[in-house]
């Protein structure tokens, strides 16, 4: 039996449960509200094991009509009925392509699955962890065969490459390189100071500004602010290339894809970021002058004499090697996480996420297990 619901809408019952819409005219901004009322009341009084939409009469469809049918189907789902098109016309699918009504549903049908168990999930992200780990080790097996080869034909190098990242990395990071480290120096003398004050030690203010920064805030800062901002410049680069399969054109054209494009990455942070560590050094020394010369009324000759006391020739090279260390981190987890990106544009965000996250966790990790050795060696 076949009933008119509205002007551009009929329902038939078939027996068994069935529902079968007839659409006609069009479905437009005018029509669509009174057919999606009446047909989600229809349904709501008597569910259906299935729903047919049929569009063999519309001569117009627009984005309001393609709601109607999202909005019909949603409500079949929450009947647990099946939901079918039938009579699209040329232009009718273009305009339903156009608005992925079909990835609508498979995306819909995936939130309907049922989550896996415990056992499952643990067993999945071991799978992963592994395979991360077997692309790990050859990726730092390719790193380490391009610079063996770098090595004894140093001309393969793509120079040019190497100067554009050592200066977006090195010089362009240099002013707030600079600013943080001032500010850190500034702000570790003015809260040593409160205490130190109070035992007519002023002085030392200079030798705890120099030594926390020379050995271990110097290079963790530097580190960090390359982290954020080069780090997740090469992961985000190398996966925009992945996913637009530029990276399969350079093997396909016979590139060593990793001397093309992370050796000069490397080779320019292990490069700089050491030299920037020694002006993050510096500007956190003058921090601590200040504060020291219009705080504390000690003379620029005496701090700088008591700075250059409180700090060893091995504790200023151990900071330099510190440094290099994290460049190598953050040059080879950015890379690597943008050899991982797989899918669409949304991987390139996560590839860069994931760079930034992963490569300070290691800096922390790496910084304790130097501060533990040196603890013991000393």
């Amino acid at each position: 039996m076949i009933r008119k619901l509205t002007d551009c809408c009929s329902i038939e019952d078939i027996p068994g449960g069935d529902k079968k819409f007839r659409f006609s005219g069009r479905l437009d901004r005018k029509s669509v509200p009174a057919i999606i009322e009446a047909a989600l009341k229809s349904m709501h009084a008597n569910p259906p094991s299935k729903v047919t939409a049929d569009l063999s009469g519309v001569s117009y469809l627009d984005d309001f009509g393609v709601l109607a049918l999202e909005r019909i189907r949603e409500a079949a789902a929450e009947s647990q009925a099946s939901f079918a098109l039938e009579g699209l016309g040329a232009k009718a699918k273009e305009i339903l392509a156009l608005f992925r009504f079909d990835e609508r549903k498979k995306r819909e049908a995936a939130k309907r699955r049922r989550k896996p168990g415990l056992m499952v999930g643990v067993g999945r992200a071991t799978i992963d962890q592994l395979l991360d780990l077997r692309f790990q080790v050859a990726f730092v097996g390719s790193v380490l065969l391009c610079c063996l080869h770098l090595m004894l034909h140093p001309r393969s190098l793509r120079w040019e490459d190497t100067l554009e990242s050592m200066k977006k990395t090195g010089a362009d990071a240099l002013p707030i390189v600079a600013l943080i480290g001032f500010l850190l120096g500034l702000i570790m003398a003015f809260m040593s100071s409160v205490q130190l004050k109070q035992f007519g030690a002023n002085i030392y203010v200079a030798s705890l500004v120099a030594l926390a920064m020379v050995r271990e805030l110097g290079p963790i800062i530097t580190a960090i602010i390359v982290a954020g901002r080069s780090g997740s410049a090469f992961a985000s680069e190398i996966a925009a290339m992945k996913i637009s399969d530029e990276v399969d054109a350079l093997y396909t054209m016979g590139f060593d894809v990793t001397r093309f494009l992370v050796a000069p990455k490397i080779i320019a942070a292990l490069l700089v970021v050491p030299i920037l560590s020694i002006f993050a050094n510096l500007f956190a020394i003058l921090g601590g002058l200040t504060v020291g010369v219009l705080m504390l009324d000690l003379t620029a000759g005496a701090y700088m004499d008591q700075t250059f006391k409180s700090f060893t020739a091995f504790d200023f090279w151990f900071g330099l090697f510190k440094s290099a260390f994290f460049a190598l981190v953050i040059a080879w987890m950015g890379c690597l996480r943008g050899f991982q990106a797989r899918g669409g544009a949304e991987a390139v965000g996560k590839a860069t996420t994931s760079a930034v996250v992963s490569s300070i966790f290691l800096i922390i990790l790496w910084d304790s297990i130097f501060a533990v050795i040196i603890q013991y060696w000393g």
